[in-house]
């Protein structure tokens, strides 16, 4: 039997313990918009604002949100929520634009790059509410999230 030094060791123990954690993420992913025109225009359509959130793979934070509200949210009533990968530099995606973009360069351009960071947007891109940024207060989060729907919603219909 070989001897697995110290550092063989916390990799091989660092690896068992994410490996539930990636399980997890894939179990509560939202989808992945291809062009944020076309979603953003199904959500109108609702009478919905498209809902974004900015996540990091592995960011528990960003696993909350997408886990405790935004999945169960989008499974209950139809929210329109969708997730871009901020250090997502391969996948294609159409901007509002028209142009062909990233997830990594779209967040960077619209200044959302923390994570989890929350946008609520129009048929054309507008912000509909103020983003929400962070998730350090659990026990108001979903408060938070119920206010920036309803202006968000609001502001849907006042467009239509």
């Amino acid at each position: 039997m070989k001897m697995v030094g110290r550092r063989g060791f916390t990799t091989a123990l660092a690896g068992s313990l994410a490996w539930p954690l990636q399980a997890q993420a894939k179990d509560s992913a939202l989808p992945v918009p291809a062009s944020l025109p076309e979603v953003a225009g199904l959500a109108a359509a609702r009478g919905e604002p498209l809902v974004l959130l900015v996540t990091l793979p592995g960011c528990p934070y960003c696993e909350l949100v997408r886990r405790n509200y935004l999945l169960p949210a989008r499974q209950e009533s139809g929210l329109q929520a969708w997730q871009l990968n901020v250090t997502d530099s391969r996948t294609p995606l159409a901007g509002f634009d028209g142009k062909p973009t990233t997830a990594a360069a779209w967040t960077k351009a619209a200044k959302a790059t923390f994570t989890p960071t929350v946008l609520f947007l129009g048929p054309q891109g507008q912000a509909l509410a103020e983003p929400l940024v962070g998730a350090a207060i659990p026990d108001f989060y979903g408060a938070y999230l119920d206010e920036r729907l309803v202006l968000a919603r609001r502001a849907v219909v006042a467009l239509r």
